[in-house]
């Protein structure tokens, strides 16, 4: 393994801004998790608080203003670090009133939106769902598919969804078992079928930093991606 390898420089799927959603619940948390990323090697990332209609109401105003805390913090500390701001959406019925009223959709880059189905039942017309978000000039990106149980007895819906127009995300987690052995196998077949567009920590919390700075998965990650590295070509050469 190379020295301090990781397979990814910049993360494109975070919950480290503070206070508004399962993430980070304050600013000195979101400082511990940048200087873990640090550690890693990742000096740029896109902060994704989540936007689900009934729990998450959150807007381009919360989302914003938690971001210029970070950015005030991370200057002040000193820290070698670059964070933007999108969000993960959740593909429920306020999802698409914002989509259908033309409403402001914070993109991770361009035009790429970051999107989660439901963890407890199976989106019954994904085709549906794709085609509404690609006609309004979208692409959407499917958060962490290896999560979702009831496409596990069933893993060839992933090329399905794949061929509907979704990028597909893996969480580095999930292939490091720890949301379960049906998980990372899903995770794997992913990897395995070259159906992974992006990588993602879907860092929310020291639990997680510690699973990720784990040499033992250190080394896992660098045999399931053979050294190969992800997510650069998201980020434009104007990042700030």
């Amino acid at each position: 393994m190379p020295a301090n390898y990781f397979p990814i420089l910049a993360d494109m799927h975070s919950h480290i801004l503070p206070g508004i959603d399962d993430g980070s619940p304050d600013i000195e948390t979101s400082l511990m998790l940048i200087r873990g990323l640090i550690a890693l090697g990742i000096h740029k990332s896109v902060a994704t608080p989540h936007i689900i209609g009934d729990m998450y109401r959150n807007n381009p105003d919360t989302i914003f203003n938690a971001l210029s805390t970070v950015t005030a913090a991370i200057e002040k500390e000193g820290l070698d670090f670059s964070v933007i701001a999108a969000a993960e959406y959740m593909l429920d019925h306020y999802f698409f009133e914002l989509l259908d009223n033309k409403s402001v959709l914070l993109t991770v880059t361009d035009n790429l939106i970051l999107t989660e189905f439901s963890y407890s039942s199976r989106p019954s017309h994904p085709e549906e769902m794709s085609f509404a978000i690609q006609t309004e000039g979208f692409v959407p990106i499917l958060a962490h598919p290896e999560r979702y149980a009831y496409y596990h007895t069933d893993l060839k819906q992933f090329h399905r969804l794949k061929d509907l127009g979704f990028l597909l995300q893996v969480n580095l987690l999930s292939l490091a078992g720890y949301y379960g052995k049906d998980t990372a196998r899903a995770a794997r077949y992913l990897v395995k079928e070259e159906l992974v567009s992006f990588v993602g920590t879907d860092l929310h919390h020291e639990r997680h930093l510690s699973a990720l700075q784990s040499p033992a998965n250190r080394q896992l990650f660098a045999e399931v991606f053979s050294n190969n590295t992800f997510n650069e070509k998201i980020f434009s050469a104007d990042w700030k």
